[in-house]
Order: structure tokens, then sequence, then C-alpha cells
């Protein structure tokens, strides 16, 4: 099920050098902002390595979470854009099922994580700032707020959306309410396009052995 086989061409942005050029491009510009240019040579080292590690970071995840869907690494961006705009279905059921257990293995990690993440966000991003009024860099601490501030309220805000979002591709899947997804492809009995999508996407509640 790759990305070939349904005619769909990797978008540049999800290519694993434009993910790490967009993260150095992010870590510079941030050190910049707050330490000014004159220790650019070790903020652009510390950024190839932050860089770096992300960039090998998130292709892992992608690889993870092609394994335990049935799909291919690169598709994955796409699901997730695809999920998080509630945009179009995949005319694929093999592609619905996977975007399906995507969904779900989704649900579940948020599920597992939010008890800590996000305190463990507002400690780093309201923690910094302390440091930095303790050292008397008064300017510095109120930018660390007021980033902290913006940035959490935003993640906030977007989790909410996406999680909305999720339950809504899930349930125009599924069909749930006896609103069954319909198409061009489909006949009589069947639950989404081109064939039978039964409660969960033909079983797909699970999560492959060994993927997490």
């Amino acid at each position: 099920m790759g990305s070939q086989e349904h005619g769909q061409v990797q978008r540049w942005q999800d290519r694993w050098w434009a993910v790490g050029l967009l993260v150095l491009v992010v870590w510079v510009g941030i050190r910049l902002a707050f330490d000014g240019w004159s220790g650019w040579p070790g903020i652009l080292v510390g950024g190839l390595v932050y860089a770096g590690f992300m960039t090998w970071f998130v292709m892992r995840r992608r690889r993870r979470d092609a394994r335990a869907v049935g799909t291919d690494a690169a598709r994955v961006p796409e699901l997730e854009r695809r999920i998080a705009k509630n945009g179009e279905l995949p005319e694929d059921p093999a592609e619905q099922a996977a975007m399906i257990r995507l969904i779900r293995r989704r649900e579940e990690k948020l599920r597992r994580n939010r008890w800590w993440a996000f305190p463990l966000l507002a400690l780093i991003f309201f923690g910094i700032p302390v440091f930095w009024f303790a050292a008397g860099n008064v300017g510095a601490g109120l930018w660390g707020l007021a980033f902290g501030a913006a940035f959490l309220g935003w993640m906030v805000w977007f989790n909410r959306r996406f999680v909305r979002r999720m339950a809504g591709m899930r349930q125009r899947i599924e069909g749930v309410g006896g609103g069954l997804v319909t198409g061009p492809a489909a006949g009589p009995g069947t639950g989404s396009v081109g064939g039978p999508v039964t409660g969960s996407a033909g079983g797909a509640e699970g999560v492959a052995p060994g993927a997490r």
C-alpha cells in the first residue's frame, strides 16, 4: 500500500531533510532572538545536533506508525493531515482501515501521555524564565513567559481540535449512527467506498504487537 500504488507523491515538506531544515531554522532563530548574534557559531552547532536528533525521532515514529497501521512511512504524514483537517477520505478501503488504526493509535497515546506531557511542558516553558529572572535578564524572562504562555495555549487548542477531528473522521469511516460513508464505488450494504467497513474498520481497533 505504498504511496506510488495510490498515485500519491510525497510532499517535499514531509521528507527527512525538510524536517531537519525546519527544526534547524526554528532553533537558530529562537536562540539568536534571545542570545544575539555574538554566539552564532555555538548556536549553529547546537542547532545541527538538535535538528539531527529531532529528524531521527520523527522518522523513527513514522516508521513505527506505518508498521502498526499497515501502510508506508511516506503515507503517514498525509493521513495525519487528512485527519487534522477532517478532510477527504481515502478511496481505498485498505487506506481507510489504516487511517482508523492510526486514529486509535493516536487516541491511545493521548490518553496515556495526557497526565504528564502538559505539566512537563509547563514546567519547562515557565521554569526557564525563572532562571533568567534570577540571573537579572528581565527582558529574556518576559519574552520566555510570553512565548511559553502562547505556545501552551496553542497546544491545548490544537490538541482539543485534533481529538474532535479524529473522532469525526472515525465516525465518517465507520458509519457510526447510521451515517454510512458512500461514494461512486459503494454498493448496497457497503459501509465505505468500494467495500464493507464493519464496526471498527475490519477489526482495526488493536495495535500491531511490538509497534510501540
